[in-house]
């Protein structure tokens, strides 16, 4: 007779591998939230509703591409414009979801769809690290998305409705989150030189070509040129 016991520990049910996975994605919620914060509080001064905030946070989770689009329609950026410079923002997105999808086979479309919606640079590198070592499946991955949604949701939310209590937020330095955002995830994801010299060289570009060039397109060019340098030097 087949030991049942065994088996139930080698595969706990699917409630216990989701709250595996919000246990993964708990730092995900502490990191998304201020950041989520700040896109409300900066959305709801440039004549964005909070509702208008929340659904934008709730539909997208793409939260360097929605603190860009900020940026940009700040400065009098055009639709196309905010359109093209996210899109190029979150080609990213293409490559993570490639190397997630040989863990994904198998699964229902809607499962995949479920986890596209929610994959994002710190659930792929929680994901994929928890696929290498063999523990990740549909429920643990889904569970790490979903805590990283509620946290950056929850944080808009937070923002969108204190901001008239906040005033300017630019007092409190809430401009500076973009940066900062980027700058957390190259430490996070820089794992030998050549990722380094990569940011390095669009860093350059970036400075060069800003002095030149109107935004956004010093943003869509910069990261375009680092790319294709590092292509061609890391052959």
């Amino acid at each position: 007779m087949p030991d049942t016991t065994e088996k139930q520990e080698a595969c706990p049910p699917a409630r216990a591998r989701f709250a595996r996975g919000l246990r993964l994605g708990l730092p995900i919620f502490l990191g998304y939230a201020p950041i989520g914060a700040a896109f409300g509080i900066v959305a709801r001064s440039l004549g964005f509703s909070p509702f208008q905030a929340i659904v934008c946070s709730g539909t997208a989770l793409a939260g360097a591409g929605q603190l860009i689009a900020l940026q940009l329609i700040g400065s009098g950026a055009t639709a196309l414009a905010v359109v093209f410079t996210t899109a190029v923002v979150n080609l990213r997105y293409v490559l993570f979801g490639a190397a997630m999808s040989q863990h994904a086979t198998g699964m229902p479309v809607r499962q995949q769809a479920f986890l596209a919606f929610t994959l994002t640079d710190e659930t792929f590198a929680v994901n994929i690290d928890d696929n290498r070592r063999g523990h990740a499946d549909f429920w643990s991955m889904a569970g790490v998305g979903v805590i990283a949604w509620s946290g950056w949701v929850a944080g808009t939310a937070a923002g969108a409705f204190a901001a008239n209590a906040i005033g300017d937020p630019t007092r409190f330095g809430v401009q500076f989150a973009m940066p900062a955002m980027f700058t957390a995830l190259l430490v996070a994801q820089a794992e030998d030189r050549r990722h380094v010299l990569t940011a390095l060289v669009a860093a350059g570009f970036a400075v060069a070509l800003m002095l030149s060039l109107p935004d956004p397109w010093y943003l869509i060019l910069a990261p375009i040129g680092a790319a294709t340098v590092a292509t061609a030097v890391t052959r």
